[in-house]
């Protein structure tokens, strides 16, 4: 398995529980919203940890890159984080119209960061990392 399938099958895995989630609020279920959002929040971290702690380590001290396109992913990383803050506040208030508005750009936001990862960031990985990108995965895996 390539870094490319084994993270871009991760971010299905992220969508489908976001997704979940907005489909409860737009129904008003805001228990079952509440339980998918906590998988939602708690895989998209996750997958976070896995490029944060592992994978772009291992990418920067392999290419010798610092600050490029790992450094961008960091900080869109950051820009999630605060919105699922944000989404989880709307929720805990029962502000179902805050969420859903928050919903689209958290859409959005995903969508473009997961297209850079997949079409560049995830390719260059697997390059970079030939020999040892199986270890990578196992490492991410563990985690």
């Amino acid at each position: 398995m390539m870094i490319l399938e084994f993270l871009r099958d991760d971010h299905r895995k992220c969508d489908s529980a976001f997704a979940d989630t907005e489909s409860a609020v737009a129904k008003g279920d805001l228990a079952t919203a509440r339980e998918a959002f906590e998988r939602f929040n708690s895989e998209t971290l996750h997958h976070f940890a896995m490029e944060e702690e592992i994978l772009f380590p291992a990418f920067e001290q392999r290419s010798g890159m610092q600050g490029g396109p790992t450094q961008v992913m960091r900080m869109e990383h950051e820009q999630v984080r605060g919105l699922l803050e944000r989404m989880r506040t709307a929720l805990d208030n029962g502000d179902s119209n805050g969420f859903l508005g928050m919903a689209e750009s958290m859409m959005i936001l995903l969508q473009q960061h997961n297209m850079k990862e997949e079409q560049m960031l995830y390719p260059a990985c697997d390059h970079t990392l030939q020999g040892d990108a199986s270890l990578v995965i196992d490492e991410m895996k563990a985690l």
